[in-house]
């Protein structure tokens, strides 16, 4: 399937999961990156999950590197430009939606690209390979080529793997694993 086909079925999947669904497997899944060997990183940067468009619930994952003393790492989006500016979440840090209901930063310490030793990655779907689909705009893409070649990129999943994303093209990022609540794939 094309990235647009997929990306207008997995927000129907998405659309269609219950707020208890969506904390049961998002526990799950924090739950599965607990195994995973990245704690002896310290830079983790995290999405804040846009509610509406029922994300997964990222809580849990801050809690989990909150209390391994893991310095944690929120985006704030500029549509004009399509980057991201990176900071680090502190107590001080003041979050507010921007007009897309993205939870951003309003300011704090900038964190460079490449200081960033684990990104994980909102998605739609992704693919057997690695290949993900957002939601189109190329926020992450751009974020992860600023990124050292040797950061883990660990997307979030509801949703199993797709077997194949048809039109992948050079300037996609493909992820290093992908968590589901039931599976942790390793590309």
């Amino acid at each position: 399937m094309t990235k647009s086909e997929l990306r207008s079925q997995y927000k129907a999947l998405r659309k269609n999961l219950s707020d208890s669904a969506i904390e049961e497997n998002s526990l799950a899944i924090a739950n599965k990156v607990l195994a995973l060997d990245l704690w002896n990183k310290t830079y983790f940067h995290i999405f804040l999950p846009i509610e509406e468009q029922k994300e997964v619930n990222t809580e849990f994952l801050l809690h989990l590197l909150s209390g391994k003393d893991k310095e944690i790492v929120v985006s704030k989006s500029d549509f004009a430009s399509r980057k991201m500016t990176h900071f680090l979440l502190t107590d001080n840090t003041k979050i507010k939606k921007n007009e897309y209901n993205i939870p951003e930063p309003v300011d704090g310490i900038e964190v460079p690209s490449a200081k960033i030793q684990v990104v994980f990655v909102p998605l739609l779907a992704f693919d057997l390979n690695g290949n993900r689909v957002g939601y189109g705009k190329g926020f992450y893409d751009q974020f992860l080529a600023e990124c050292h070649p040797d950061t883990l990129k660990i997307g979030l999943s509801f949703f199993e793997a797709e077997k194949l994303i048809a039109d992948v093209v050079k300037t996609d990022i493909r992820l290093d694993f992908c968590i589901t609540p039931k599976n942790c794939y390793r590309f």
